[in-house]
């Protein structure tokens, strides 16, 4: 994989709502994220990340895999949606200036809708997975 382009060049949310710092590695079939926490992120509460950061987080990691393959194909960044969000677990919220980890893989691809499972380290450790159905405009 060459340099990657700005993780603001991949997805379409803007500040404050990113959630994702870069894109390490993206493929047909999976995405690898960072993300690190800051006190000035909207879902920073009561000194931890709260879930739904969590939840956008996988989102945008995927997201950014799709800006990314579109990006190589000289193709403009599609705008996507969750259409649903499922088996989400939370094993602990991390806390200011860790960083995170989000990994994607690609399960199922039918038409503009992909089933990916995603799930987020804070170091070697698990804190969030889930499944989630993302429908592509475009």
């Amino acid at each position: 994989m060459n340099k990657l382009p700005d993780i603001l060049s991949l997805i379409p949310q803007r500040h404050p709502f990113v959630m994702v710092d870069a894109l390490l590695e993206a493929d047909e079939k999976k995405a690898t994220s960072i993300f690190k926490i800051e006190e000035k992120n909207i879902f920073f509460e009561t000194g931890r990340l709260a879930e739904a950061a969590l939840v956008e987080n996988i989102a945008q990691t995927a997201a950014a895999r799709i800006g990314y393959l579109s990006v190589l194909e000289n193709k403009t960044v599609p705008v996507g949606f969750l259409g649903a969000v499922q088996n989400f677990e939370v094993f602990c919220l991390p806390q200011l200036h860790q960083e995170l980890t989000t990994e994607i893989a690609v399960e199922h691809i039918v038409f503009n809708a992909a089933i990916i499972s995603g799930y987020t380290r804070c170091g070697a450790t698990k804190i969030a997975s889930c499944t989630m159905k993302i429908f592509i405009l475009n």
